[in-house]
């Protein structure tokens, strides 16, 4: 007598299609079965196909993780991402280009999870708006508000603008003088505007430094400094 071995296999996943609704939790089960450098993102429950990124966006892109980067190294407790994907509800899982983030031990509003993901708002999302401007500045800024983001920067390429939306209050941050933009979310994050359309990346690093020596920014490592031990000692 002879036996037959049957081997069992999984159906394969659906392709993911541009313009499809869905859950965030379906979204993110056929996402997973992409290779990792393909960028598809779940905004307002419709799933997008991201175009191929230009020269101009990375350009930019580049320059915008620069200053970024400089203020996270100079801030204990702060954390800089760059393309992760971060699940911000049950229609909504993007992949911003940058953010800014506050670490879970200082206090922060978001986490990562056991699989490496994002979970929750980053309290500040950047994205370049190059071929994405409608999407950029209209359902993501409006899936990162409802989901509890509260800054968001927006560098749109073409236009030569730059946006930054305060959540927390309503409408856009404005300038100081020579234009340089000060977060209320991030005290010390200054960002030369002018420079940074113009790639001047000497007076972009000049203006980061500024901030990151002012006083505002003394006493917000001080309140994440608190904030890691008071989170340290409940453990």
């Amino acid at each position: 007598m002879s036996t037959v071995n049957r081997r069992t296999t999984s159906p394969p996943v659906p392709l993911l299609v541009n313009g499809e609704r869905m859950t965030q939790a379906e979204f993110h089960r056929r996402y997973q079965a992409y290779p990792e450098d393909v960028k598809i993102e779940l905004i307002g429950g419709i799933v997008y196909m991201a175009s191929p990124v230009g020269w101009p966006h990375a350009i930019y892109h580049s320059e915008l993780s620069f200053v970024l980067k400089l203020y996270a190294a100079g801030t204990p407790g702060v954390e800089l991402g760059d393309n992760a994907t971060t699940i911000l509800g049950e229609e909504c899982e993007p992949q911003p280009d940058l953010e800014l983030r506050i670490h879970e031990a200082c206090g922060g509003r978001s986490r990562v999870n056991s699989a490496k993901y994002v979970e929750g708002p980053p309290e500040l999302v950047g994205e370049i708006a190059h071929s994405s401007r409608a999407i950029d500045l209209y359902q993501k800024k409006t899936d990162y508000e409802q989901a509890g983001v509260l800054e968001y920067l927006v560098v749109c390429v073409e236009e030569q603008e730059l946006h930054w939306f305060d959540f927390t209050r309503g409408g856009l941050l404005k300038p100081h003088r020579q234009g340089i933009y000060r977060s209320r979310v991030f005290p010390g994050l200054w960002i030369a505007g002018p420079a940074l359309l113009a790639q001047d990346t000497l007076r972009l690093a000049a203006v980061v430094q500024q901030g990151l020596a002012s006083r505002a920014h003394a006493a917000f490592v001080k309140r994440l400094a608190t904030a890691r031990r008071r989170q340290e000692s409940q453990e």
